[in-house]
């Protein structure tokens, strides 16, 4: 059985996966609470034993036809962007890259042996598992591994978002330890490490 975690509401459902990363699919609406860098996991049956955890790392709305004609008629009005915005059903897409996976409530910092499926419902992370997630921060080699995204960017606001689900006394120590840590794995590059640690350094 997966994990029991404190509920969280469905952003959206998985559209289409691999064992690298997966897209979601859901409505404008929701996409109030999801931003790039932020922890979510897919909620799998409950008789699977896998939870997948990703970065959001891109976010797209769709073209939508009413949008251009909209646009082109050069007519916009207030109310008319307030009703495509909140009545219609403007496609969004989610893209998050796979970081790890918690199975019988062991966390895994490596590739998830296999994707979430079709229409699996995904969650935003609450914080207890954001925490957890973080503890030890092996999960920081995928980010810096993965291509086609903003690797530096994604990880710096992977570790804030891991940062701010702390209680505040304790966000300093543990960006430090992320430094640290990045120091180990980015020594070979110089400019890429100074990039990062400038996007995560702590406020004075």
């Amino acid at each position: 059985m997966s994990e029991q975690v404190q509920e969280q509401p469905i952003i959206g459902q998985v559209l289409r996966a691999s064992t690298v990363g997966f897209v979601c699919g859901t409505r404008s609406q929701e996409i109030g609470q999801p931003s790039f860098g932020a922890f979510i996991r897919t909620r799998h049956g409950q008789h699977d034993d896998i939870d997948v955890i990703g970065l959001i790392h891109a976010i797209s709305i769709d073209d939508d036809p009413l949008v251009r004609q909209l646009i082109l008629a050069n007519n916009m009005t207030t109310g008319a962007a307030r009703d495509q915005r909140e009545n219609r059903m403007v496609p969004v897409e989610i893209s998050a890259v796979n970081v790890g996976f918690i199975r019988f409530r062991e966390v895994y910092h490596t590739l998830p042996p296999r994707p979430p499926l079709s229409l699996d419902p995904v969650q935003l992370c609450d914080q207890e598992t954001v925490v957890r997630f973080t503890e030890r921060l092996d999960f920081l080699r995928l980010v810096l591994n993965t291509g086609e995204v903003p690797t530096e960017e994604l990880a710096a606001a992977a570790l804030l978002h891991a940062a701010r689900s702390r209680p505040e006394a304790d966000r300093r120590a543990f960006l430090v330890a992320a430094g640290r840590r990045l120091a180990g794995l980015l020594s070979h590059d110089l400019p890429r490490l100074q990039h990062l640690l400038r996007l995560i350094k702590p406020a004075e």
